[in-house]
């Protein structure tokens, strides 16, 4: 059921209410404005774009795509909202920031920057803006290769898999691709990565930003195409982007054979790690509370990533959490976004981490989620892949990633 109907419990905040305008906004009696309808922009501007619906409705209604087209619509030749600019060109403004992280950090947490920031961008006071981190994961892992001699630091005999550094695991959470790579090369792996700086562009989707979309993924699509070419699978560490080459990539880009296959071989790391039947994990024990994001969840569920950590001696609870509230930068917004987004933490996810022995690992793939889960209960939350490197290096009693 969509998380804002069940926090507003209002019908126009329904899969079914505002497919139900849609249709007639299409038909033009009652809804006479079309694409300039702000009775329709209402309806959907509290839609987080989770998926949800396509994987509950028997006729796969996906309203975040309906959402991202009539946004593309209604904002043709128009200004768009602060946040459209601030957050949907998150990509750009990463890559700035990565020139001198330190000083962005203190104006993005100082006192009265921090305010002013937020004012220009559209972001909720009460939110806290994450950090950048001091390096970014390229940088990172070509030192890596240029320890190891100047070339790749895996085996070149090795079965070589791509690993998508999209944004927020380079500028952000470099750790988390650290640590893949790291469980990647100890299962047989030789690890390459994207060479050019790419993004899937669901923050632009958010916004119906398509046409940039468009152009985001035709990039891709072009830079990735030689590991397409040996099919070579993709391994992508963020569950929206891995949503964004299951659905978005063939759709706008349909005629593209090549957009084709990269979806055939795009994975998320448990469905790679599951192909492996001789592979051999750890024992690390203990619990672990599993939060999936929406984007998993809706269509292909969260089964493989629950086995692996069950396979690593974990315990595991999986709460019927639904969406985390943050989805994206829907929970960053001020105003009744952000209460929304409130809301649908406190359903159920952000109650069940506060009730958590502090010994339980609270697992979720998402930036977002994470990002949720830090802000409302100061609990860290680890990606699957940190996970793994972690029971790694309590087996072998090494540093096998840094978790910092």
């Amino acid at each position: 059921m969509c998380p804002s109907y069940m926090v507003t419990r209002d019908e126009k905040h329904s899969t079914r209410g505002r497919a139900h305008l849609l249709f007639e906004m299409l038909r033009g009696d009652l809804v006479r404005d079309r694409w300039r309808s702000e009775e329709v922009k209402e309806a959907l501007d509290l839609c987080l774009a989770c998926k949800g619906c396509k994987g509950e409705c028997p006729v796969h209604v996906d309203v975040a795509t309906y959402k991202a087209e009539f946004l593309s619509h209604y904002y043709r030749r128009r200004l768009r909202p602060p946040a459209a600019y601030g957050m949907g060109l998150i990509h750009w403004w990463a890559r700035l920031a990565a020139r001198a992280p330190r000083l962005v950090n203190a104006l993005m947490h100082g006192r009265a920057s921090a305010g002013l920031l937020k004012r220009l961008g559209g972001i909720e006071p009460r939110r806290e803006l994450p950090r950048f981190a001091l390096e970014t994961f390229r940088r990172r892992f070509r030192a890596r290769a240029r320890a190891a001699g100047g070339g790749d630091p895996a085996a070149p005999e090795r079965p070589e898999v791509l690993l998508f550094v999209d944004t927020f695991n380079d500028f952000f959470h470099p750790e988390v691709a650290e640590a893949a790579v790291e469980v990647l090369e100890a299962a047989g792996w030789a690890v390459r990565i994207n060479e050019d700086r790419l993004c899937c562009g669901r923050p632009l989707y958010d916004y119906g930003m398509l046409d940039l979309a468009r152009r985001q993924l035709r990039r891709i699509v072009a830079s990735l195409s030689p590991a397409i070419e040996r099919g070579v699978p993709v391994v992508v560490l963020e569950p929206s982007c891995h949503a964004t080459f299951r659905d978005e990539l063939v759709d706008m880009l349909p005629r593209d054979p090549d957009a084709r296959r990269l979806k055939q071989l795009a994975r998320t790391l448990p469905d790679l790690l599951a192909e492996r039947d001789d592979l051999e994990l750890p024992r690390l024990g203990g619990r672990a509370l599993l939060h999936g994001h929406c984007h998993r969840k809706s269509v292909e569920g969260i089964g493989r990533e629950r086995e692996l950590l069950e396979r690593l001696g974990l315990e595991v609870e999986a709460p019927a959490t639904g969406c985390c509230g943050m989805a994206g930068s829907f929970g960053f917004e001020r105003g009744e976004k952000y209460e929304v987004s409130i809301a649908c933490g406190e359903r159920v996810l952000l109650p069940a981490v506060r009730a958590a022995d502090p010994e339980t690992l609270i697992v979720a793939d998402g930036f977002s989620c994470r990002e949720q889960i830090r802000q409302q209960t100061g609990r860290r939350a680890l990606h699957l892949a940190q996970v793994l490197a972690l029971a790694s290096a309590s087996s072998s009693h090494a540093a096998f990633c840094e978790l910092a």
